[in-house]
């Protein structure tokens, strides 16, 4: 994995079209949002393949 595919939360809320952190947030409590690693600091990153895959999954349920 290089450094590339990992999104940091600010990267990954631009993406989405400027999704805003409390509604990023308020999907993670809810279970709704991708996949993400917890690094030892406590910053979150995202693999894009993970938020690929997890748009992907919206866009079926809407269809």
């Amino acid at each position: 994995m290089s450094e590339t595919d990992l999104m940091t939360l600010e990267q990954l809320l631009a993406e989405l079209g400027g999704v805003s952190r409390n509604t990023f947030y308020r999907w993670r409590q809810l279970g709704k949002g991708p996949r993400s690693l917890r690094l030892p600091n406590g910053q979150l990153r995202f693999r894009r393949q993970d938020v690929r895959a997890w748009l992907d999954v919206l866009i079926e349920d809407a269809a």
